[in-house]
């Protein structure tokens, strides 16, 4: 098994990505300890989990609270003894769809400031206690816009941003044992529904309207398919192990999606 016997902390446990993860690293041996805003959500994905024979808890944890994190993280390290995976998944509430110049400085904002307080905050949590114990993997997740894209919004300033934490981070704490990386990840099929376009544009919520996002994204890919949730939960189990080796620093293309 690739994470045997890991503690692993995901964030925004509850959601598409995240129950995906959790599910896969448990299959691959890790405690999993779920960190979300609604039980519910949590509890299920624990369940499945426990269901399949792994080994899940599930806490509530604002991860945009400094004591909730921190909080959460001592308890993890108290009943765990250690603290070797820390991958933040929250919703960001990104606005695309949108020219800029017709963007409210609320919808532009949002995904950058949620993005990069609740990264700092859960990747400084971890990062403290890795750096003690000598070992530890922080992972993030994002579309890989930081170089702009058309229609992104604010995406594009927070990628930016949580890429350049990440590279501190792993300059920072590589010395003492710490890997710090991400994945680029952009349109995944399983987690859009014509409700979440609706939300952003009430003419994109209908079946018709999915399939034709789907389809683009498709077509913007290097291979001719867009990414499924198992393909990047099974992705972030390789990377949160021992067998990535060295690789730190650095963010790797979970989208395959043409960049110039």
């Amino acid at each position: 098994m690739l994470l045997q016997d890991k503690n692993a902390i995901i964030y925004g446990a509850g959601g598409h990505i995240g129950g995906a993860v959790a599910r896969t690293f448990a299959r691959e041996g890790a405690r999993v300890f779920l960190a979300g805003r609604t039980a519910a959500k949590l509890e299920a994905v624990a369940k499945d989990i426990e269901a399949a024979g792994g080994r899940a808890y599930a806490a509530v944890v604002d991860a945009l609270d400094e004591r909730s994190v921190e909080e959460h993280a001592d308890t993890v390290l108290a009943e765990a003894g250690s603290v070797d995976i820390s991958f933040n998944l929250i919703t960001r509430n990104d606005v695309q769809g949108t020219p800029v110049v017709d963007m409210s400085l609320a919808d532009y904002i949002a995904p950058v400031t949620t993005g990069i307080t609740t990264n700092f905050i859960t990747a400084r949590a971890a990062g403290r206690r890795m750096a003690e114990q000598g070992s530890g993997v922080i992972l993030a997740l994002n579309s890989g816009s930081a170089h702009a894209s058309p229609m992104m919004g604010g995406t594009c300033p927070a990628d930016a941003a949580i890429d350049t934490l990440i590279r501190a981070l792993a300059q920072e704490l590589g010395p003492k044992g710490v890997r710090a990386l991400g994945l680029w990840v952009a349109g995944v099929p399983e987690t859009l529904t014509p409700e979440k376009l609706g939300a952003v544009d009430p003419a994109m919520a209908s079946p018709e309207a999915l399939r034709g996002i789907l389809d683009m994204l498709d077509g913007l890919r290097m291979l001719p398919a867009s990414p499924r949730l198992r393909e990047v939960a099974e992705l972030a189990a390789f990377l949160a192990s021992e067998r990535a080796g060295a690789v730190t620093g650095t963010w790797v293309n979970g989208t395959a999606t043409f960049t110039s």
